[in-house]
């Protein structure tokens, strides 16, 4: 992809991890990931809110410069987001992952050890 495409989809999917609900797409928190908010006496929002306010971006986790992927500490636990690009029916990759009426974003909060 062109680097002007691969800024595109990073200010989409920073819009999307960010909680902009203009974009369709899902968050999804790993059972391992959720169990420890639970044991921790964490709250979702408190994660959530640490994957929103990541901005560490280099180029060894942000190879292609599409902000898709993050790693952060979260409760003493080494957690990683990822955000995929699917088509419209979730059964394969987006045909046009610049547009948001062709991709549906699927943002996953797992613990390192879930990767």
């Amino acid at each position: 992809m062109s680097q002007s495409t691969n800024k595109l989809i990073a200010e989409q999917n920073d819009r999307f991890r960010k909680g902009d609900q203009s974009l369709p797409g899902n968050v999804l928190i790993t059972q391992a990931l959720n169990c420890h908010l639970l044991e921790s006496s964490l709250t979702t929002q408190e994660l959530v809110q640490a994957v929103q306010t990541f901005d560490t971006f280099t180029g060894d986790n942000d190879p292609y410069g599409e902000h898709d992927f993050g790693q952060f500490t979260f409760a003493g636990e080494s957690c990683y987001w990822k955000i995929d690009l699917y088509n419209s029916a979730l059964d394969g990759g987006s045909e046009n992952p610049t547009d948001p009426s062709k991709t549906h974003r699927v943002l996953t909060i797992m613990l390192a050890q879930d990767y």
